[in-house]
C-alpha cells in the first residue's frame, strides 16, 4: 500500500486550498489537496513539508491528522493521510499543479475531485453547513 500524506490549509477567510492535478498524470485535471507520496523510511509529516516545498513553493507545518482512510484505485491502493496544516513561510505559487484556488467547503460540488478525496469532501461539507467552529484548523 502506497502511504500519501496531504494538508488541509485553511485561510482566514475560512477557505481551503486545493490544487488541479496535471492534464498527463493519473486522474488529471482533477482537485485534490496538495501532498503526494511518501518516499521510502521518509515519516507523513517530513513527506508532506517535501511535497508542499516541490508542489507549491511553500513550507508548512503539518498539525493533527484531520482523517486517515484507504482508497482503492484500479492502478494503486493508497493510505491518504489527512494533515491540518499552516503555511509557515512563502506564497503558494503553481510548480507542480495545472491550477489552485481557496474554495469555501459549500463551493466543494462546483469541482471535480479525486475519488479518494469524496468522504474528507463531506466531512468538509457537513461540518460548514452546521458551524464552521466544528472543523478542526
Amino acid at each position: 500500500m502506497t502511504e500519501v500524506a496531504a494538508a488541509l490549509i485553511w485561510n482566514e477567510a475560512g477557505q481551503f486550498l486545493i490544487c488541479q492535478r496535471p492534464a498527463h498524470k493519473a486522474r488529471g485535471l482533477l482537485w485534490e489537496f496538495v501532498g503526494g507520496k511518501a518516499e521510502e523510511g521518509e515519516s507523513l509529516k517530513n513527506a508532506l513539508i517535501r511535497e508542499c516545498q516541490e508542489e507549491l513553493g511553500v513550507t508548512v507545518e503539518p498539525g493533527s491528522i484531520f482523517i486517515q482512510l484507504i482508497h482503492e484505485y484500479p492502478d494503486i491502493k493508497i493510505r491518504l493521510t489527512l494533515f491540518n496544516s499552516t503555511i509557515i513561510s512563502g506564497k503558494p505559487k503553481l510548480l507542480e499543479h495545472n491550477d489552485m484556488r481557496w474554495i469555501y467547503p459549500s463551493e466543494i460540488p462546483n469541482y471535480d475531485f479525486c475519488p479518494a478525496d469524496e468522504d474528507i469532501l463531506k466531512m468538509l461539507m457537513k461540518s460548514s453547513s452546521t458551524s464552521p467552529l466544528t472543523i478542526a484548523r
